[in-house]
């Protein structure tokens, strides 16, 4: 690790060799209840098989493993994960509430689950983090050995877990900030672009989970020709840099970029991070474990990770939110010349899991209503500083997407038709999408309407053009930003936006919602359901947490035609259309977004489309409150919602004199100039 973040000291040393010797002894005590002495057995028994990895870290002989070790020592941190001994775990809060009562079970689980970080921990070599996660363990251990009700352990419990957050905010909330703008913090870095890539022995010094997706896509790369690698990851950057290009930012103020990887794409992401340096950009590589982003792999288990995802709230208040706020505010104020130099994220997103459908479980901890009020006001603050350091109207991204082996028997086939259409006709797609916007912006509003099972009815108010020859109201989105190719997308008007949208099923950060219904007035959402649960409060709860992130209400910030009509046949041919990520699946129908506009932060950067005309629906009524109240100007949040082809009806353009111009009618295109989109349907 670099010595700019971390000194081992005898001091830490110490502290390593007393806390871990104290847990060794645990099961040997007899001083709690049964059940809870069993808790502490369970956990210290968990510790104690990750110490040996720390071990190896301190000598500096994670290396020298063979595949055989690295295998081994894998299975034994990972086990806890598996179907039937997750359940049966303490680990699990359904089984820690049951064993340990209501007071205390989801708490100490919550504590179980934080600790798995210690992992990262271990591989990473970060002896200060290992302690202080050992130390939080004993001290929770502490208290609990007082004999009182469960109330009070509680109460000690959450607190020697708030003081934990509090404490080592400058670790957990400032050390993620400096790994995204500071290349010198480079462990994984040095891994993606040093190590044996023909050796899967690399994967397992991350620290993360690996599994048959990680070593089954490093092998698909190892036997591509090495000029098909070096095109993915000529496309990807290309696309990042094209990004700053097309919306007339100067990329030559930038110094770094933070790739966001998966574990088993080395091969494309060494070449990626070669050609970004050719252009003069430096990589950071953040560990992202398995949330989907950063550097990260498959998750083990899915449900243990829902179960947890609002552990939190046990500790969560506004104490430890301005504490977390002014930590970021410090790091970013002693890094300003990082952060100003920072570019953005390049994500590499992967796709084919198998759907994930949650159970929910009363155990699981629940944010009250104050709560949700505080995370809405900790996510606008958290923007706000970070755009004050890392300017949103300077910055960009590119997102680009590939199977995984989990997708099926048709993995090859599928991943060279997800190749070919990452790189499909730039020139093509823009004159195509040229004649559709050349409709649109004739419009006053645009009526979209679904068919079959489908009951979306909604109408979409468009920006007033006043100088139709020099302004659009839609983006022509080929492939920068976002690849593959296939959109065009407006922040729509939100006063005159009215009607419903509805979907039978779809996918959103990996979560499935069946018959996902939204009511929206004036451009924003009144009401919502779906029909995942037994019970409308759940459900209601599902997108209340999960789409509104929640916020009472979000507005419209997007409507956009998807024209990628080849993705949308892949989808249909393979029979994974459920499984195409939204990066993907947001061009294979018409979507609409719920939350910021797609020009968040950047709305007063004029955005040009190729046809040199200037793309003028870059705010709405909500976004222009930056001008005079910034915190209810942003949501930090923006979720795609595609209605498929098969489950539209029909798109139409109606003009101010109530003209009906159709783009699509049953679900294909009919402009003039498109007919080229409908062939793949035959």
């Amino acid at each position: 690790m670099s010595s700019t973040f971390y000194k081992e000291t005898d001091d830490i040393i110490e502290r390593y060799e007393l806390a871990s010797e104290r847990i060794s002894t645990i099961k040997e005590d007899k001083e709690l209840p049964e059940e809870l002495q069993r808790f502490f057995n369970q956990v210290a028994e968990y510790i104690m098989t990750v110490v040996p990895v720390m071990d190896k870290a301190i000598a500096g002989k994670l290396q020298e493993r063979s595949i055989e070790e690295c295998q081994k020592d894998a299975d034994a941190i990972f086990a806890i994960y598996k179907k039937g001994t997750y359940e049966n775990s303490f680990l699990c809060p359904t089984y820690a509430v049951e064993h340990l009562g209501q007071e205390i079970g989801g708490p100490l689980s919550g504590i179980f689950y934080l600790l798995t970080d210690m992992i990262r921990a271990a591989f990473a070599g970060r002896l200060d983090i290992f302690t202080i996660y050992m130390e939080l363990f004993l001290q929770v251990y502490g208290v609990c050995q007082v004999e009182s009700e469960d109330k009070f352990r509680r109460e000690d419990i959450l607190s020697a877990w708030s003081s934990f957050q509090h404490d080592y905010c400058n670790i957990f909330t400032a050390e993620p900030l400096i790994t995204m703008i500071d290349p010198d913090y480079d462990f994984y870095t040095d891994i993606i672009v040093n190590a044996d890539l023909s050796d899967d022995r690399y994967m397992y010094r991350y620290g993360m989970y690996v599994g048959d997706n990680e070593r089954k896509i490093a092998a698909h790369l190892r036997s591509l020709p090495h000029e098909d690698v070096v095109a993915m990851a000529r496309t990807y950057v290309e696309g990042y840099i094209k990004g700053f290009e097309v919306c007339g930012k100067d990329i030559t103020k930038k110094e770094t970029v933070c790739v966001e990887s998966p574990v088993g794409f080395e091969l494309m992401a060494r070449e990626a991070i070669r050609l970004f340096n050719e252009a003069g950009l430096a990589a950071t590589v953040r560990f992202g474990g398995t949330r989907g982003r950063f550097l990260y792999s498959t998750v083990p288990n899915k449900q243990c990770e829902y179960d947890h995802k609002d552990d939190k709230a046990y500790v969560w208040d506004k104490g430890l939110a301005d504490r977390m706020l002014e930590v970021e505010k410090n790091t970013f104020e002693k890094c300003k010349e990082l952060a100003g130099a920072h570019g953005g994220p390049a994500v590499i997103e992967t796709f084919g899991e198998v759907p994930f459908e949650p159970a929910n479980f009363p155990a699981n901890a629940k944010y009250t209503d104050k709560q949700n009020e505080l995370n809405v006001y900790f996510a606008s603050q958290w923007g706000q500083i970070m755009n004050q350091y890392i300017h949103g109207e300077e910055r960009s991204f590119t997102i680009i997407a590939y199977p995984i082996p989990e997708i099926g028997k048709d993995f090859n086939e599928i991943f060279n038709e997800t190749v070919a259409i990452n790189t499909m006709d730039y020139e093509l797609y823009k004159n195509i999408q040229q004649h559709i916007i050349d409709v649109l912006d004739k419009g006053d509003r645009v009526h979209v309407t679904g068919r079959g099972d489908n009951h979306t009815d909604i109408t979409v108010k468009l920006h007033h053009l006043d100088n139709p020859e020099k302004q659009t109201n839609f983006e022509n989105c080929v492939a920068d930003v976002n690849i593959p190719v296939g959109e065009v997308f407006t922040s729509p008007e939100l006063e005159g936006t009215n009607g419903v949208l509805h979907v039978t099923q779809v996918y959103l950060n990996e979560l499935c919602y069946r018959n996902l219904e939204m009511k929206f007035e004036e451009g924003k959402i009144v009401s919502y359901t779906c029909r995942n649960f037994d019970s409308e409060e759940e459900n209601k709860k599902y997108i209340f947490d999960n789409v509104l992130f929640k916020h009472e209400t979000l507005p419209i910030g997007e409507f956009a035609i998807g024209t990628n009509t080849r993705a949308f046949v892949m989808g249909q041919k393979f029979g994974i259309a459920d499984k195409l990520p939204i990066l993907i699946a947001e061009k294979t129908g018409p979507h609409f977004a719920v939350g910021d506009t797609c020009y968040s932060h950047s709305e007063d950067v004029p955005m040009y489309n190729p046809d040199g005309k200037e793309c003028i629906a870059r705010d709405n009524s909500v976004s222009l409150l930056r001008k005079t109240d910034f915190s209810k100007a942003y949501f930090n949040c923006h979720t795609d919602i595609t209605i498929p082809y098969y489950e539209l009806g029909d798109i139409t353009v109606i003009t101010a004199e109530g003209e009906e111009l159709p783009i699509i009618v049953e679900g294909r295109f009919v402009v003039p100039g498109t007919e080229e989109l409908n062939k793949v349907f035959d």
